[in-house]
């Protein structure tokens, strides 16, 4: 499709500013491809386009949780492949289920999510880190990794924020080693995604690589905030998310 430097200038700021978001509490996505699709780009090169710019931008803030510490591969490769198969059994059951129902569903979840970040006046606070067995926190993670792996493959949205909000409340992680992992899932997730794309002819790579950049800096600056002042800035980004992701499933 032809480009104009008017779907650069909607697309690109929008992606940076889901980036920054992304890398703090996940569902960037909720920014960055609606960017797209009000631009004019059809939507699936919009879902391929996307991906190319959050698979870059991924890898920047998992490379620098990484480079920090708080990505333990050991136990993060098999979250991966939980995630991996969690994602390949959503998809086959999006199939047998409308989107819409699970819309519905989400509605019902959504403000229990949100009623225990309001309530929960510790999340960011790592006081609480580490206050069960490593081999429970581990079973933990796997089972959170396959269950919202099977989500991201089922429908999407916020993937990255119930991530964060398990492995944090449930599985007891920092904050920022939460962080490391769930971008080191969505990391894989997202370049399976962008190659199925890629070999299908879906991506726009001009505006793709204009958003990438952009979703560079803005992974880079957010997971930069997360490393440095964790604790303050991810309630209530997560209750921004959780927010934008409500809206979007009931009136769009």
């Amino acid at each position: 499709m032809e480009l104009t430097w008017i779907q650069f200038l909607i697309v690109c700021p929008l992606v940076f500013l889901a980036g920054v978001i992304d890398a703090i509490a996940g569902g960037g996505g909720l920014i960055s491809l609606p960017a797209y699709l009000i631009a004019g780009v059809p939507p699936h090169m919009a879902l391929g386009t996307n991906k190319m710019g959050s698979v870059m931008g991924t890898a920047v803030a998992t490379w620098r949780f990484a480079k920090n510490g708080f990505i333990h591969l050991k136990k993060v490769i098999w979250f991966i492949v939980a995630a991996l198969i969690g994602s390949a059994l959503g998809s086959n059951l999006t199939l047998l289920v409308s989107e819409r129902t699970v819309e519905y569903m989400m509605i019902a979840v959504l403000p229990i999510v949100a009623f225990y970040v309001l309530r929960n006046k510790k999340m960011g606070d790592d006081s609480d880190a580490g206050t069960i067995p490593e081999k429970r926190a581990f079973a933990i993670a796997m089972a959170a990794a396959l269950l919202v792996g099977t989500y991201d493959g089922f429908y999407g949205p916020g993937t990255g924020t119930f991530l964060l909000l398990i492995l944090t409340g449930a599985a007891k992680y920092t904050m920022k080693e939460a962080s490391g992992t769930t971008k080191a899932i969505n990391l894989s997730s997202n370049a399976s995604a962008f190659v199925i794309f890629v070999l299908n002819g879906k991506v726009i790579y001009p505006l793709g690589l204009a958003a990438a950049a952009c979703s560079i800096l803005g992974n880079y600056i957010g997971s930069g905030l997360v490393l440095s002042n964790g604790q303050k800035i991810v309630r209530p980004v997560v209750l921004l998310v959780l927010s934008i992701l409500f809206i979007k499933i009931l009136f769009g």
